[in-house]
């Protein structure tokens, strides 16, 4: 993937800024859309998703149980999938995270019930015999399952997201542009972070404040803690009022897109970009120039701000 660098603009003057900064978003838009594509093609991301692929995707009860019972877990799967899957072992002494698995059986096409059961029914359905019945869900029954920080083996392989490079100040300028933003933002330490894998989250500050809230989990990369709060801003400006979850990833794609432009501008390393979108826009690379005025507009606005401080 291309390494991004310092801005050959600068947007300082006035009269050609608007026209400017449109055309030097589109070209770097241009530059993340093809690097996107090269991520996706490239064997360390086809590695990352047939693992993810192996992973099952949980229903909202089970999800539901597996935060309850340990709420920082981040990919689960049963003792033995660890096994034979990921070449992984549950660590001795570990406690199990209990969820509803499905029975799937073959089942009485009148009553639905198991072979078993349907004996000691009033069920009269005779036209088949059971050995000719299909398969079918006849219920659940509680299951085992393990996060992976209850295991140890090989490591499952990762994608390098991360911005890079020197922010000097930038931390601190980004929180203190917050309030122009009409956002609170606040650096959670590690011990105290409640959102599992996510770097950061927008959200209410209460349910009688409805004002953004941002939370980043601090870290010692600050290149990469600036895009992480820029990104936060992004869907605070951008997405705080919308709800609807078809729209999710297009939402990540804007945001993440608004930390690679603002990143980029300010010199740090943004090309990580490339594959957090690879794992979020499936083929959708076109969305990049689509919402590129609601990308050019948000970043020009963090800009702007940043300017003036």
């Amino acid at each position: 993937m291309a390494t991004t660098s310092s801005p050959s603009v600068s947007f300082d003057e006035t009269d050609t800024r608007h026209d400017e900064m449109h055309r030097t978003i589109e070209q770097w838009l241009a530059d993340l859309a093809a690097d996107v594509d090269n991520a996706r093609a490239s064997e360390q991301f086809q590695a990352w998703l047939d693992i993810q692929s192996r992973f099952h995707d949980y229903s909202h009860r089970n999800t539901l149980l597996i935060n309850l019972q340990c709420p920082e877990a981040t990919k689960v799967a049963g003792y033995r999938t660890w096994q034979e899957e990921f070449d992984r072992h549950v660590d001795e002494g570990e406690s199990a995270i209990w969820i509803w698995a499905p029975i799937i059986t073959t089942q009485c096409p009148e009553c639905g019930n198991a072979p078993s059961y349907h004996e000691n029914s009033e069920c009269e359905y005779d036209e088949t015999p059971p050995e000719e019945w299909s398969e079918g869900l006849v219920g659940f029954k509680p299951a085992p399952v393990f996060d992976i920080s209850q295991t140890e083996g090989e490591p499952l392989p990762e994608l390098d997201t991360a911005a890079t490079g020197e922010p000097d100040t930038l931390v601190d300028d980004l929180t203190n542009i917050a309030s122009d933003l009409g956002v609170t933002v606040r650096i959670v330490d590690p011990d105290g972070w409640r959102h599992g894998e996510a770097k950061g989250v927008c959200q209410s500050r209460s349910v009688q404040d409805l004002t953004p809230l941002v939370e980043v989990k601090d870290r010692s990369n600050r290149a990469d803690l600036a895009s992480t709060i820029i990104h936060e801003y992004a869907h605070a400006i951008l997405h705080f009022d919308i709800t609807d979850a078809t729209e999710r990833a297009k939402r990540e794609v804007e945001a993440e897109a608004v930390a690679y432009v603002v990143g980029r501008y300010l010199g740090l390393d943004t090309s990580g970009s490339a594959f957090y979108l690879a794992a979020w826009q499936d083929d959708e690379t076109d969305v990049l120039q689509e919402r590129l005025g609601r990308i050019s507009g948000t970043a020009g606005e963090i800009l702007s701000i940043l300017d003036a401080v």
